[in-house]
């Protein structure tokens, strides 16, 4: 038997640890925009250009995406607003909800498609939306269902959308600062007499060009991940039970993926998803390997 492996875990313990998870890799993040700035900065002289043109770019694309975010998935995800009396359980799971978490009630949408998932967006809890498909309401008991919506609140109690705006704006920043010192060397006067030092210092301006935007996109990823596991922890937090969250991750994992209905939901919006409907390594992907997030609960 597997030292530690039946130790009861505290959902107060585990959302506390993922939080400073997510704070430790987005202070990686900073790490790697100093340095790559740094770096410029030494062969150019003039970092500040890049920091600023970069950052500008990366907030009017980002936040535009932010303060839409809940209009945009929604068309993306071609859902329509549940009707109250058609989905009569469905609101009153998420009325109790609400009322337990002290969350304002936000609007529900029903999204056409087999498969069991459901997502939360929306800047803030004031202006939220929570989405389930018709595959989730159809194949999950009232006890797993409330188990997934509790998930998705939690995502909105714990302002996850502003949070991972955050970090796609720091990201985008290295991104684009990334390109236009990558493609300002095309400009680059080849016939300026550089010393050796000065051609080491280029060649790592170079790979770091090259590499920190992998770096950092893997870093978030990473922390997308913690902000599921998190959630996981926060739902059990509103229900004060893992069974039905953990019910309806074992339907998910043995739901077959059907590509026809996975194509309906677009890339783009599946990181909203409480399971990502497409397959992923464990490195590259968006949400916590599914067993691991089971083993997690049955701790608590």
């Amino acid at each position: 038997m597997e030292k530690g492996k039946y130790e009861r875990i505290s959902f107060y313990d585990q959302i506390a640890q993922n939080k400073r998870k997510s704070v430790f890799l987005i202070f990686m993040i900073l790490v790697v925009i100093i340095a790559l700035a740094y770096v410029i900065g030494q062969i150019y002289g003039d970092p500040f250009t890049f920091l600023i043109f970069g950052t500008i770019i990366a907030l009017v694309y980002v936040v535009g995406g932010y303060y839409g975010s809940a209009n945009l998935a929604v068309a993306t995800a071609g859902a329509v607003l549940a009707n109250p009396r058609e989905y009569r359980q469905y609101y009153n799971l998420v009325e109790g909800l609400t009322i337990a978490s002290g969350l304002p009630m936000p609007k529900l949408y029903i999204m056409e498609n087999s498969q069991i998932n459901a997502f939360a967006s929306g800047r803030n809890p004031e202006n939220s939306i929570v989405c389930v498909t018709t595959g989730a309401l159809e194949k999950l008991s009232r006890q797993e269902l409330e188990g997934v919506l509790s998930h998705e609140l939690s995502h909105i109690a714990n302002y996850d959308i502003r949070f991972m705006t955050l970090v796609a704006i720091l990201v985008g920043m290295i991104a684009i600062i990334s390109e236009i010192f990558l493609r300002s060397l095309w400009h680059r006067n080849s016939n300026s007499r550089d010393g050796k030092g000065a051609a080491i210092l280029l060649l790592v301006g170079i790979v770091l060009a090259i590499l920190a935007p992998i770096f950092v996109k893997l870093v978030q990823l990473s922390i997308s991940r913690k902000r599921e596991y998190a959630a996981d922890a926060s739902a059990v937090k509103f229900t004060r039970s893992t069974s039905g969250l953990v019910g309806a991750l074992k339907k998910i994992k043995a739901e077959h993926i059907n590509s026809a209905e996975s194509k309906k939901i677009g890339k783009a919006i599946a990181p909203l998803f409480i399971s990502n409907p497409f397959k992923n390594s464990d490195l590259t992907s968006t949400h916590p390997n599914i067993d691991s997030r089971i083993q997690i609960l049955e701790q608590m």
